[in-house]
């Protein structure tokens, strides 16, 4: 690979200008891309909670909680076949384009694209045949079980990484907040619709269909722009083997393949417990629970979504950072990003905990009361997750996502069993107690290896 701390003018280079020399200026720009995703995040949380409403109001409880199930199960199945590669865009991209090597960039993009979509028919073909065995088990009547047939279409909402990674490396993170803004405007569009001609759970089901492939097709619209901007000598389609063996192989430590796919391993194992959570709540305590868990979880989505969202805004920075060996400035973007979301999400946390039950009547109805409790610890867990995602996203730029993935492993998969176990005791709040412990677990382990982790690259980079 050409050496990373060989710097191009920069001319043509939008991830060249990122990181800054003066000590918070990475922090300043992470916040600018936060600003951005967030003005769109704003935008469609107030449009989501107006399908929201008419939904669970519509619907009620136990047919809410079966649309949360048809979703999760789609969702579910395409976060754990599909792949997400925009780590491996937005490292190896960064790289190629500080040595210059444009096209080098343009056949990582090219690769990426056809490794997840080809995936992403592997999810569809994995979803369509297990929906006759999974229906029945979480509550599904017949004509339900039918109508998520075609809904298994709705994995390729997610089958859009190689693009995202295109718009963070040109620094679009204006359109990435816009498209924040399509799948709530869809579905509320697509609620209104439901509503007004009495269509009932099945209406709903195809307006969170409809969503979901909009969602996917606008993010590689989208992607265009970033491609035109970096690579505009590029043709689109064009050569693209031979990355795997020019940027490392598979096996090498620190290689291409290799990053693609602990990052990818990282993603997947990181939105099973999510994704999972619906699905054994409503595998063990039926749809209603189903549908008061999945309300309470969009009532804490003040904290999810800036976890995610800061997560991406921090990474193409850190990564930046590191391709240039700035390893201070990213020790210190990585601290004070995380202190700042944590400083952010405490007010927000103690105001659920106050109005709870006022908020979970408003937005669903009676049929939802009795949810502050559970709300409230969710919320406490999604705290610790946001404060922990620029850790995350530090080691995944310091080429360790082997760390992030260990963590999520342990976490989300060694931890998992305790859910069952929790709702058999304490009911549905188990499950929030279960999501709390597991990113207080995540958050210890992160910061602790991101500590150890980045003091060993300043070094390593000082002796060197």
């Amino acid at each position: 690979m050409p050496a990373a701390r060989t710097s191009s003018s920069g001319q043509n280079d939008p991830a060249a200008s990122a990181g800054g020399d003066a000590p918070a200026s990475g922090l300043r720009q992470v916040i600018a891309n936060l600003l951005h995703l967030l003005g769109g995040k704003a935008v469609a949380g107030i449009v989501s909670v107006a399908y929201l409403v008419i939904a669970t109001h519509t619907l009620g409880a136990r047919d809410y909680g079966v649309l949360i199930l048809v979703n999760a199960y789609a969702v579910f199945i395409g976060s754990a076949v599909a792949f997400s590669g925009y780590h491996g865009v937005v490292r190896y991209g960064a790289l190629a384009l500080e040595a210059g090597d444009v096209a080098g960039m343009a056949r990582i993009v090219r690769f990426m694209a056809l490794v997840e979509l080809g995936c992403g028919v592997a999810a569809l073909i994995v979803t369509l045949a297990l929906v006759p065995l999974v229906g029945p088990r979480l509550g599904w009547s017949p004509e339900v079980t039918r109508l998520a047939l075609p809904y298994s279409l709705a994995v390729f909402s997610s089958v859009r990484a190689t693009p995202q990674g295109l718009l963070q490396i040109a620094r679009r993170f204006d359109l990435i907040g816009l498209h924040q803004t399509i799948s709530p405007l869809v579905r509320l569009a697509g609620a209104l619709i439901a509503w007004a001609a009495g269509a009932g759970l099945s209406g709903f089901i195809a307006a969170w269909l409809l969503a979901a492939l909009v969602e996917g097709a606008a993010m590689w619209a989208l992607g265009l722009i970033g491609w035109n901007r970096l690579m505009r000598d590029q043709r689109l389609i064009g050569p693209w083997r031979g990355v795997l063996r020019d940027y490392g192989g598979l096996g090498k430590q620190g290689g291409f393949g290799r990053f693609i796919l602990l990052t990818n391993f990282d993603i997947t194992v990181r939105e099973l417990a999510p994704n999972l959570a619906p699905l054994t709540v409503g595998w063990m305590l039926g749809p209603a629970a189903a549908g008061v868990f999945g309300l309470a979880q969009r009532a804490s989505a003040l904290l999810q979504q800036p976890a995610i969202l800061l997560s991406q805004a921090s990474y193409a920075v850190l990564a930046d950072q590191a391709a240039k060996h700035k390893f201070a400035l990213l020790r210190h973007t990585v601290w004070r990003s995380a202190a700042l979301a944590g400083a952010i999400a405490v007010p927000i946390v103690l105001a659920l905990a106050a109005f709870g039950d006022r908020l979970l009547l408003l937005l669903g109805g009676h049929s939802f009361t009795g949810g502050r409790t559970l709300l409230t610890v969710i919320a406490l867990g999604r705290l610790a997750a946001l404060a922990s995602a620029p850790m995350a996203a530090g080691l995944t730029a310091l080429g360790y996502p082997q760390r992030s993935m260990t963590v999520t492993l342990v976490t989300n998969l060694a931890l998992f069993p305790l859910l069952p176990a929790l709702l058999w005791l304490l009911g549905l709040d188990g499950a929030g107690w279960h999501a709390l412990f597991q990113n207080g677990v995540a958050l210890a382990a992160l910061a602790l290896f991101f500590a150890i982790d980045i003091k060993r690259a300043a070094k390593a980079d000082a002796g060197g």
